[in-house]
């Protein structure tokens, strides 16, 4: 019989959000004891992995055709490997519940692998895993996917694994990223749930922890406003992002 787990994770939280079946009832419990802080936040997470979608196959349709994914929870709901078909995917996350729940869930699928990969250490990831998932990584545009996970990181740790990431991938490669603006300063009770480890940022602020990122023409922005295919959709501008290129 498979325990339960005690403590809820974000990861399954967010899949509980987007309708996934990867998620328990402590993680049901916990989304909404936040949501009765904040308000719903199903359209928020999906607006959110829409915006990974759009990312996805704007870089598809420009021949990447490999992708990194950091911090990539349940790989479930319209993840990379769905929304580029044909490409070669390698998820990572820092937490080995989720690992091995995503190794399961994408079993059978070719070219799409799930290891364990902090995204404040990306120079960590196992070199041999790295080169079996994505064995062009060193020679070809790699597409990185770091979405949901900038909050957790303060600002010194974010900019230094920034550049980790710069350096792991060839030139023509590039980052899918997006932060934390301020929508939580106005719920304060659904901000201390969080933690004291979240970190919330001004969009205005948010170009400098780059580095040598180059943020593509379409800027900083609201994700629900990146590139959308129809009428953006109408949801707190939670999370700002955007494309940057090596």
């Amino acid at each position: 019989m498979t325990t339960q787990p005690q403590a809820p994770s974000t990861a399954r939280m967010i899949d509980y959000w987007l309708g996934g079946t990867g998620h328990h009832p402590v993680d049901v419990a916990a989304a909404q004891a936040f949501e009765g802080a904040y308000g719903p936040c199903a359209e928020i997470f999906r607006s959110l992995r829409a915006f990974s979608g759009r990312a996805t196959r704007q870089l598809a349709t420009e021949g990447v055709d490999q992708f990194l994914v950091f911090g990539a929870g349940v790989p479930a709901q319209g993840n990379v490997h769905e929304t580029a078909p044909g490409a070669r995917v390698l998820y990572t996350d820092v937490d080995p519940e989720i690992v091995a729940a995503g190794r399961e869930l994408l079993a059978g699928h070719p070219n799409v692998d799930y290891v364990l990969g902090d995204a404040a250490n990306p120079g960590g990831i196992d070199p041999a895993a790295l080169d079996r998932a994505l064995p062009d990584h060193a020679t070809r545009p790699v597409g990185l996917i770091f979405l949901g996970l900038a909050a957790f990181l303060d600002d010194a740790t974010l900019t230094r694994a920034l550049d980790a990431m710069y350096d792991l991938v060839p030139s023509g490669s590039q980052l899918a990223f997006d932060f934390d603006a301020m929508e939580l300063a106005a719920y304060p009770e659904a901000l201390a749930m969080m933690g004291p480890g979240f970190h919330m940022r001004e969009p205005a602020d948010f170009g400098k922890l780059l580095g040598r990122w180059q943020v593509t023409a379409d800027g900083i922005v609201p994700v629900a406003d990146w590139r959308p295919d129809a009428t953006p959709e109408q949801v707190p501008d939670a999370f700002w992002g955007g494309l940057a290129t090596k």
